[in-house]
């Protein structure tokens, strides 16, 4: 008797439909799986024949024959075990699920040795792609309803165990549709822990920072030790603009096939903050692996990847950056097939003036000889610091300061007035072609625009030419510093109100690449 189950299964961040056919004849009792599966999928028979039996029902006698079609692609994890077991049971005549029931239902679920259904990675796209091939319902796990149920079109019932899940598709007991309220779960999300109000001193790297976010623009803080640099990075976040459902859907994408994403949560509605340790290796943060997963730099996708004490880094991982920095997408090879993951984030950078610390600090001697701060600088590559736009020091906190009773400006009334330069970009940029690798990449702010959008965008007054023609002369900045200073300088315009850039914002755009001059030049 031959039955035939509808799946998913994930390929990068998206899904692509699989059918999984089960046989069920004569011959020696075994169950054969065919289809390139991988080692976790061989061993779903033995979980699958378990879960039957402890469920209550008899299995099938003689030879059972599993294909996953297509059968050329290679089908990963446990993610079947639950549709293999309904197919399983499809071609069992008493107390079994009638096949025509199968066909109006996909399914994906991992299965315990009880009969339990646990939750699986990549649940979200799996409801994409069936979506797309017109499938009216889709059986998961209980921990993947949330994430599942966010897309329409497609009513998802949630499954606790293989006798629930057969029983309902035989329509011996209903369920209803799941579903989730977007509305609240963004609201839920709206209110920071961290906030700009908690922040004191520091007005010239907060003023950066905003700059920074309102352009879209990578940002690198240099300072001693405890003066409040990772405490600005962590707040970042919560002046950058709320997310749409769209980015949200495609960020919540990555973070499902990553295994990221909390049981019942339903999206990643709030800007990701990912801080990974100097330890990680080129496949961590890029992603890899035998069967490729997203990196940090994809899971950091449509928020900030922050990279504290930056030259700690190994060298070979801080280069790899430069390709994802420049396309926004991240590209693995392998022998079998390349798999692309986005990677649009923020990237935000701490580093010490020197390996002690202390280097240009004025209430702390600086042991470091002036060979040792020159190649603990050095560690950081001209092509990646030609990337960040805006280098700003971050000195140490005033006594007053830290002893003010009042808080600082809050991280809601800084992010309304990126809001507002971001929409006036937005403007700016709108029908432009998409840039990059691929062209997957478009021009959405300032940091991303090409020398014709700097040409066309950036044009600058006479005493406003004369200014940065001093700065590139006279100040000695390099040429890389040249178009940065022009981004920066549009940003801050922008965040004026200001159609022309006027020397005012070239002067202060200036500011923020001494370090520039003053450390690799």
């Amino acid at each position: 008797m031959l039955s035939k189950v509808h799946s998913g299964a994930v390929y990068g961040v998206d899904a692509y439909p699989v059918e999984i056919e089960v046989n069920s004849g004569g011959g020696d009792p075994q169950t054969v799986i065919v289809g390139l599966p991988d080692a976790a999928v061989k061993e779903s028979k033995d979980r699958v024949h378990t879960a039957i039996v402890n469920s209550g029902f008899k299995m099938p006698k003689g030879r059972l024959t599993v294909n996953l079609a297509p059968a050329d692609i290679k089908k990963e994890g446990p993610s079947f075990d639950l549709p293999i077991a309904m197919g399983v049971l499809a071609t069992i005549e008493e107390d079994g699920v009638p096949q025509e029931a199968l066909k109006q239902f996909a399914m994906v679920g991992e299965l315990a040795l009880s009969g339990e259904v646990r939750r699986v990675r990549g649940v979200l796209p799996i409801a994409m792609a069936m979506r797309e091939e017109k499938r009216p319902a889709l059986l998961v796990p209980l921990d993947n309803a949330d994430e599942a149920a966010v897309v329409e079109g497609i009513d998802v019932y949630p499954v606790s165990n293989l006798r629930q899940a057969a029983d309902f598709v035989a329509g011996r007991v209903s369920m209803t549709p799941y579903r989730v309220d977007l509305e609240k779960v963004f609201e839920s999300h709206l209110v920071y822990e961290e906030d700009f109000a908690d922040v004191k001193g520091q007005e010239h790297a907060k003023r950066a920072v905003e700059i920074a976010v309102a352009g879209g623009h990578n940002l690198l803080f240099i300072g001693p030790p405890g003066t409040g640099k990772t405490m600005l990075a962590k707040r970042i976040p919560s002046i950058l603009p709320l997310m749409t459902l769209e980015e949200a859907l495609e960020t919540t994408k990555i973070h499902s096939v990553a295994g990221a994403l909390a049981p019942h949560q339903a999206l990643v509605s709030r800007r990701p903050f990912r801080s990974p340790h100097h330890t990680v290796s080129d496949a961590g943060l890029l992603g890899g692996g035998s069967h490729p997963v997203p990196g940090e730099v994809s899971l950091a996708h449509r928020g900030v990847l922050f990279l504290d004490e930056l030259p700690e880094f190994h060298r070979n991982v801080l280069e790899v950056l430069r390709q994802p920095l420049e396309d926004g997408v991240v590209t693995i090879s392998r022998v079998a097939a390349s798999l692309t993951f986005p990677c649009q984030f923020m990237l935000v950078a701490a580093m010490n003036p020197c390996p002690c610390g202390y280097s240009g600090d004025p209430k702390h001697e600086c042991r470091c000889t002036p060979l040792q701060i020159q190649n603990y600088r050095n560690k950081i590559s001209g092509p990646l610091l030609d990337r960040i736009d805006i280098h700003i020091e971050v000195p140490t906190v005033r006594y007053q300061d830290l002893a003010s009773i009042g808080t600082g400006e809050p991280s809601a009334t800084i992010r309304e007035r990126v809001k507002v330069a971001r929409q006036i970009q937005q403007k700016r940029f709108k029908g432009l072609p998409s840039t990059g690798s691929g062209r997957r990449r478009k021009v959405h702010c300032n940091a991303a625009m090409r020398p014709k959008e700097i040409q066309k965008h950036c044009a600058l007054k006479p005493d406003a030419q004369d200014l940065l023609k001093m700065a590139i002369t006279e100040l000695h900045f390099s040429a890389r510093a040249y178009d940065r200073i022009l981004k920066v300088s549009r940003t801050i315009a922008d965040l004026d109100g200001a159609a022309d850039i006027l020397s005012q914002h070239v002067s202060e755009a200036i500011q923020y690449r001494t370090l520039d001059r003053q450390f690799w030049v």
